[in-house]
């Protein structure tokens, strides 16, 4: 956080562009998980939101453009024989994951045989059950497994991802001029390079990349 408590950060700093841009001052709603951010699409507590873009949020939040990518992967335990992104998704397999994250939603859809045992409470309870119980592989965003495998001698990241997380700004499906507004922003802002700028001031270089252009 800023020494003003203000979240810091990309998506922070993208919030401050866009309420810059518009002549307004910024105010942060935070949430513990992105799926709760989801639920609250419509209702009046936030008037942007910075989110992944999944097919089930787009029901209530018109998304922008990406405006960064975030690989996602697995952790595996040491020893594990897990090798390749496609081991995962077999019989036995059990995969931990943050419940209603982006990449959740993408397993949701996508993963027939391996089990997928979900969270509550974000990451961290993610991790720690994954730890816990002794599952085979934990589902994340490379820049989170990054921190995580430091806590576990011998673990592994999976090389490639399973998919990667359109990270966007919302707003809710109604505000249509709105919706408008952040679109042009967003191609803007890559164009420009304003993201790769908050890449490099953030120090998340390898671990966020700019999306393409629209």
């Amino acid at each position: 956080r800023t020494p003003t408590g203000d979240p810091e950060g990309v998506a922070p700093d993208m919030a401050r562009e866009i309420a810059a841009r518009l002549g307004v001052p910024v105010a942060y709603v935070p949430y513990a998980r992105p799926g709760e951010l989801a639920d609250a699409a419509g209702t009046g507590v936030w008037d942007i939101g910075l989110i992944g873009a999944e097919p089930q949020r787009a029901e209530k939040i018109a998304f922008s453009p990406a405006y960064v990518e975030i690989e996602a992967t697995y952790l595996v335990p040491a020893g594990s024989p897990l090798k390749s992104i496609a081991d995962v998704d077999k019989p036995g397999v059990r995969i931990a994951v943050s419940a209603r994250s982006a990449y959740d939603l993408w397993l949701s859809r996508n993963i027939k045989h391996a089990e997928v045992v979900r969270s509550e409470g974000g990451g961290g309870a993610a991790f720690k059950q994954f730890v816990d119980d002794k599952m085979e592989a934990l589902a994340g965003l490379r820049p989170g497994l990054m921190s995580d495998l430091e806590k576990l001698p011998g673990a592994r990241i999976l090389d490639g991802q399973f998919t990667a997380v359109q990270q966007a700004v919302g707003t809710a499906r109604t505000n249509s001029a709105g919706a408008a507004f952040l679109r042009d922003f967003v191609e803007e802002a890559k164009k420009s390079g304003l993201v790769a700028r908050l890449i490099e001031r953030h120090k998340v270089v390898g671990r966020l990349s700019v999306a393409p252009p629209a």
